[in-house]
């Protein structure tokens, strides 16, 4: 599967964290990030991160985009609830086409746990006939 890993800003230590326990699983997927988030989860994760562009310059984009054409199969999207600051549009656009395309997703750390273990069992196995 095709797995998109995100990460506001202040919640990057806890996806590295994530992948960390994760890594098992994730290894047998293809990863995909924006460069930041990519970079930290590489190296403490020693796992495989296709990155796009940074956030900021138009990653947050170039992973709408391949939700939109179903490349993504999953997303893990940890994002920062208690920010005042406005989300980027394409954070809103990511969530929409998840919705859209009925691509799972997980915004929250709990969320992340239980999209996980459910592709550890097979639960989500019907994404490879879309």
């Amino acid at each position: 599967m095709n797995i998109a890993l995100i990460a506001d800003d202040n919640k990057k230590n806890l996806m590295q964290n994530f992948c960390i326990a994760y890594r098992g699983s994730l290894t047998k997927h293809d990863l995909y990030a924006t460069a930041s988030t990519g970079t930290v989860i590489e190296e403490v994760s020693n796992l495989k991160i296709n990155k796009f562009l940074a956030g900021f310059l138009g990653g947050d984009e170039q992973i709408a985009t391949q939700i939109e054409q179903n490349n993504i199969d999953m997303v893990f999207y940890l994002r920062d609830a208690s920010s005042h600051k406005a989300p980027d549009e394409y954070v809103h656009e990511i969530i929409r086409l998840c919705d859209l395309h009925n691509i799972p997703i997980a915004t929250n750390l709990a969320t992340a746990e239980l999209l996980i273990k459910g592709l550890d069992r097979g639960d989500l196995e019907w994404r490879n006939y879309v």
